[in-house]
């Protein structure tokens, strides 16, 4: 289906916002300058802010024609942090900060909420709420459960709660979504392997710490093979290694972290014990002693299926059904927006950023990486029939 002129009006302010953002990028907690941009944003569209939800947090709250105390009201997220990483793209709006990058389309995510406050503030076309919920520290910041620590949902008591992220690989403008789990429960580990130290001329006279290691990185992936239900999803990486300073010492010591990714809570438990025994194990039969520390990150985000059924019709109708995956696959990366899907009914999808070569076709997380502006209409036009069906 079109999308509707006054939206796709919209296309040139948000690029420049979202560009604007993108070469301003500013990491976990730390999203002064973005805040204030979206906050001005709003106030000139009379819309009312509230500031200060979990540090750099925002709300803007659009009342419609027929809005009371106590009348339906839904929350549309949107996240404002970059990562910390380099940015080895070469065009203008390329990021001014060094080690710092908007490589998860947060920016335009943070431009299309702006866009449907912007048009939903001009028409009012529905009653009730809308919260137009801003938030900080997506990327490792828990930002979302510092929203509703700070009483986001006790200022605005929203009925639903929506959120959406941009994903290469599907194409341009497009929607996935799918009932149930859809994004994993994240879970980082360090493992430590002491050993005793050696000439690497004599490694008989040493517990070579490296070889250990090494045949933990292996051994650990039996688990997720052999230890779990086939049946059940789980990633686990090993991501840093780090041994040795000289190249003839067999070092004391070798310092293994990763992450694991699975969906339900029983499997990241059983996941625990089971890397736990075979890391004790593994280096104890080596000569040597293996210590194993978790961290247990997001929840894994699951979509209410009512909310989720409804989203699927809105986004069949502001996009057309051929625009429209309603069984989209769960992927094994993580989402704050877990915290808010424990607290209230509501769902998350995906808005494909391209299929197509170029830096919208590159992966999330990557040095190249460019949220694609041509997709922001469809976004917009998707987020503000959620809110006129929503609040009809």
């Amino acid at each position: 289906m079109p999308i509707r002129n006054s939206i796709a009006d919209l296309a040139e302010d948000m690029k420049l916002w979202r560009r604007d953002i993108h070469k301003h990028p500013e990491l976990a907690y730390e999203e002064h300058r973005t805040s204030d941009l979206v906050a001005e944003k709003l106030e000139s569209w009379g819309i009312e802010v509230v500031r200060g939800l979990g540090g750099t947090g925002l709300v803007g709250l659009v009342r419609g024609q027929n809005d009371r105390d106590g009348g339906p009201m839904i929350g549309l997220r949107a996240d404002l942090d970059a990562l910390p990483m380099a940015e080895l793209n070469s065009f203008e709006h390329r990021s001014v900060h060094e080690g710092k990058m908007h490589g998860c389309g947060h920016d335009g995510h943070t431009a299309m909420l702006l866009g449907a406050g912007r048009y939903l503030a001009e028409n009012r076309n529905f009653n009730g709420q809308v919260a137009l919920i801003f938030q900080p520290a997506e990327e490792g910041g828990a930002g979302a459960k510092a929203m509703i620590d700070d009483g986001l949902f006790e200022r605005f008591p929203v009925n639903a709660v929506y959120g959406m992220h941009n994903m290469p690989g599907i194409p341009a403008g497009h929607i996935a979504l799918r009932e149930g789990p859809i994004l994993a429960g994240s879970m980082s580990f360090e493992l430590t392997v002491r050993g005793q130290g050696a000439h690497a001329a004599m490694p008989h006279l040493g517990r070579d710490t490296i070889v250990i290691a090494s045949g933990l990185v292996g051994a650990l992936q039996s688990i997720s093979s052999r230890r779990v239900d086939p049946l059940e999803n789980v990633v686990m990486s090993v991501t840093q290694f780090h041994a040795g300073s000289a190249v003839n010492v067999l070092p004391e010591e070798a310092l293994l972290r990763g992450t694991v990714r699975c969906f339900s809570v029983e499997t990241q438990q059983l996941l625990r014990q089971e890397m736990s025994s075979l890391v004790a194990g593994y280096c104890q039969a080596q000569g040597a002693e293996g210590t194993i520390t978790f961290d247990v990150g997001y929840p894994a985000v699951f979509n209410w299926v009512e909310q989720t059924r409804f989203a699927a019709e809105v986004a069949e109708q502001a996009l057309g059904e051929d625009a429209v995956n309603r069984s989209g696959k769960p992927l094994m990366g993580s989402e704050d927006f877990a915290y808010m899907l424990q607290e209230k009914p509501g769902c998350f999808v995906f808005i494909g950023n391209g299929s197509d070569s170029g830096p919208s076709a590159c992966s999330l997380h990557n040095p190249y990486y460019d949220f694609n502006d041509d997709i922001m209409p469809a976004g917009v036009e998707y987020w503000v029939r959620l809110v006129e069906k929503s609040l009809s």
